[in-house]
């Protein structure tokens, strides 16, 4: 009898983040290798939110606060939702984990049993399949092709459902296409929602602060009130203001649903970091000058991207709506044989041959559920990203 958990054979390890440490190990080995996997702004937190994290340690905020969030944070969340979208929530039905990521998964821990099924629309977040997984629930995921926008429509969503159906995923902008559903489309799925009162529905707001052009954010519980009472709407602060590695995520929705996700991070991590709390209090009440200067200098390079790729023989790469993400087709260059000697035969050796022949590291297709493309992260800086794509495309044509 194997000693390690028969729970853990259900899952693998994070492919977005093998990809990096792939790209890291290249580079300390000397390799001129530049990495698209990451999925963080290569930007510096904000200094006001700096400035409160180190107020808040000198001042001797060190120790454990609630399980799930200060009274103040909590408080700056419901503020949050009120004023960006329209949701009215009290503290007490809001949580704080550390990370989005836990938020996900403490509610999907508290509310899974085996044989329930969750909608996870593909291409979708690596780690959605494998949170259900280890809660003990069955993902089902629905194809959403390129000819779709990457979007899930309402006939899809109504074929997916079943009786065993708990959950629906729903994450715009997306990671990993930087999908965003408008207001109109997002009203077709509530709808189908609507006549399903056994299917909750669980957000990943986290990249609503990053959109570009015309496109304006909305959330479901927003755009649905009837929703509100079988929505938990999640966001946090890591992508908006430059915070990753603070690992503050948050969430709000029905009061029994947030105590019970309390009762499993009570005996996970208890609190999130103390000190990172302070800061993201500070994050959402302070000035928030520098979510539009990001989001100006994301959506150049969107367009730098998103134009050089293109020009790439056998990509075709749709131009996304937010987050800071491409998720180009390769369907052009399945069977072809690269410079170096690699049988394209899917796009994990397309990424492969890629990182080997010229450096650049990108994820492949097949981690995000849907085939054969691959996701760039441009969260990186402009010259990188030409140099990149340049390369990218000079591997394209020398595809036989």
């Amino acid at each position: 009898m194997s000693f390690l958990s028969a729970s853990l054979d259900r899952v693998k390890p994070s492919p977005t983040i093998a990809v990096t440490t792939k790209a890291n190990e290249l580079k300390a080995a000397g390799k001129d290798v530049i990495g698209l996997g990451a999925g963080e702004p290569d930007f510096d937190t904000p200094q006001n939110i700096k400035d409160a994290a180190k107020a808040a340690i000198d001042a001797g905020k060190t120790k454990y606060t609630p399980v799930d969030g200060i009274p103040e944070l909590k408080r700056a969340i419901c503020d949050k939702f009120k004023r960006e979208n329209g949701l009215n929530y009290t503290p007490a039905q809001v949580s704080v984990g550390t990370g989005g990521k836990q938020t996900l998964y403490n509610a999907l821990m508290a509310t899974l049993n085996p044989g329930d099924e969750v909608i996870i629309p593909a291409p979708y977040w690596v780690s959605y399949p494998d949170m259900v997984l280890l809660a003990g629930g069955e993902p089902v995921a629905v194809a959403c092709p390129m000819e779709t926008g990457y979007k899930l429509t309402p006939e899809m969503l109504e074929a997916a459902i079943t009786p065993k159906t708990k959950w629906l995923i729903f994450n715009s902008p997306s990671n990993p296409t930087g999908a965003g559903y408008s207001r109109d489309e997002l009203k077709g799925l509530t709808d189908v929602l609507l006549r399903h009162p056994h299917v909750w529905v669980l957000t990943d707001d986290m990249y609503e602060h990053l959109v570009f052009d015309d496109f304006e954010f909305c959330t479901p519980a927003q755009v649905e009130p009837r929703l509100y009472d079988r929505t938990l709407t999640c966001n946090g602060v890591s992508k908006a203001y430059a915070m990753t590695g603070w690992r503050i995520g948050y969430a709000a929705g029905p009061v029994e649903l947030i105590r019970a996700m309390g009762k499993i991070q009570s005996q996970s991590t208890s609190n999130p970091c103390s000190i990172s709390q302070w800061a993201a209090l500070e994050a959402l009440t302070g000035p928030q000058d520098y979510i539009a200067e990001s989001r100006v200098a994301f959506q150049r390079r969107r367009d730098l991207v998103v134009g050089m790729l293109n020009e790439a023989p056998g990509i075709t790469c749709p131009v996304p709506e937010g987050a800071f993400y491409v998720y180009p087709s390769i369907a052009g260059c399945i069977g072809k044989t690269s410079a170096g000697g690699t049988v394209i035969a899917d796009d994990e050796a397309f990424a492969t041959a890629l990182l080997e022949e010229t450096g650049v590291a990108v994820v492949f297709g097949a981690a995000f559920g849907l085939s054969p493309a691959f996701r760039v992260s441009y969260a990186t800086s402009d010259a990188a990203l030409t140099e990149a794509c340049t390369r990218i495309q000079t591997f394209c044509k020398g595809l036989k």
